[in-house]
């Protein structure tokens, strides 16, 4: 079987925004892989993504969590009770949030903002404090530290790449030349950015890391917010950053 890198599409809404996520499937003869598992609820639309292309669930080996965020590990839990011999792998700074071991950082976050809100904008916050709060705690197998290596896919390499949170990671496959950012980059108008800026932890750290990412110059850039970016492509098309 030859290896190969899917990514998938989920619809989310939060209120009145709409949105597409992209968890990434990873395929070879030993391995199945899932990078990310999209909101709570939603683990109907991630198994009618899986079965399009052969997988079921069940079949799944491991799961990546880049980070805590409710949009990339709503299903783990789920996913787990459906699947109990997957391996949850997540960096050992989101773990504890990940497995419940302490109020996540973004909901701790949340709930502060809410002290300085009212009318409607303080209504949207309870509703996102409602929402991760829903979030299922899931434990976490395997610790992904900086250069980790993995044989998925002829060769996968964890790189962390903080700043939208403290102990978010992306992943390099070096012979296929393909980047799983996650929300380490996103793509607005088809260009690489700083996935949502306002919310990052650390901004001029995340900055930093999506330079990094763009400067492996790698074939295909497989981001959660935008989908897939090739720098070829967008420089044929005149819409390639410095």
């Amino acid at each position: 079987m030859e290896p190969k890198i899917i990514c998938l599409e989920i619809p989310m809404a939060f209120g009145q925004t709409l949105n597409t996520v992209h968890p990434v499937l990873l395929l070879d003869e030993e391995n199945r892989i899932l990078v990310d598992c999209g909101f709570s609820g939603c683990l109907s639309l991630l198994e009618e993504q899986l079965k399009k292309h052969g997988v079921t669930p069940e079949e799944i080996t491991g799961l990546v969590l880049t980070h805590h965020d409710h949009d990339h590990m709503g299903a783990a839990a789920a996913l787990k009770r459906r699947n109990p011999g997957i391996r949850i792998c997540a960096s050992p700074a989101e773990t504890p949030w990940i497995s419940g071991r302490e109020t996540p950082l973004r909901l701790r976050q949340a709930c502060e903002l809410q002290k300085h809100l009212s009318g409607p904008q303080r209504e949207f916050g309870e509703a996102f404090c409602a929402m991760l709060r829903r979030v299922e705690p899931v434990h976490v197998d395997c610790q992904l530290e900086d250069r980790t290596w993995f044989n998925w896919c002829g060769g996968c390499q964890v790189l962390y790449t903080p700043g939208h949170t403290q102990g978010y990671i992306s992943l390099y496959l070096e012979k296929q030349d393909v980047v799983i950012t996650g929300d380490a980059m996103a793509l607005e108008n088809g260009v690489p950015a700083v996935a949502s800026p306002q919310f990052a932890q650390d901004p001029g750290q995340a900055g930093q890391s999506l330079q990094a990412l763009l400067d492996l110059r790698a074939r295909l850039y497989c981001c959660y917010h935008g989908g897939t970016y090739c720098p070829e492509a967008a420089a044929e098309a005149g819409g390639c950053p410095e």
